[in-house]
């Protein structure tokens, strides 16, 4: 037989041989696709897990900065306050002292001293010359027009 009598006697066998062919490759490829679509997954689940982590670490240190800075700004103001008290008793002492009480003032001339500085500091109101548009004037020449 030759080849052509055989070929017109298989023929249907070939097309099926050749989609067989086709979909054994298309299987293939399928799981090389899921197989990378896998190792993806993998990468971005292990890429997100550490992002996460970075992201506790960053707000667990934030919260010790937070303490650490509370307790320095509590330790500072705790450090003052011997130095106000310290300088009111030493005014105090100062003031009950006959020098003390020559050149301290009295609370009622420091009040005296608060209404003198209200009273000159009072706006006064508006300046009695803008009432009215500034005049032009035709004979001067136009400037930078």
């Amino acid at each position: 037989m030759s080849w052509l009598i055989l070929l017109r006697r298989f023929w249907p066998a070939l097309i099926v041989l050749a989609m067989g062919l086709w979909v054994a490759r298309l299987d293939r490829l399928r799981a090389d696709y899921r197989q990378t679509l896998t190792n993806e997954r993998a990468a971005w689940s292990a890429a997100i897990a550490d992002a996460a982590k970075a992201r506790l670490a960053d707000e667990a240190r934030f919260a010790r900065q937070q303490a650490t800075a509370a307790q320095t700004y509590a330790a500072s103001l705790a450090s003052r306050q011997p130095l106000i008290i310290h300088s009111k008793d030493t005014v105090t002492r100062y003031a009950q002292t006959d020098a003390g009480r020559a050149l301290c003032r009295a609370p009622d001339r420091v009040r005296d001293i608060d209404a003198l500085d209200a009273l000159l500091a009072h706006d006064s109101g508006p300046p009695g010359g803008g009432r009215g548009a500034v005049p032009t004037d035709g004979s001067a020449p136009p400037a930078g027009r």
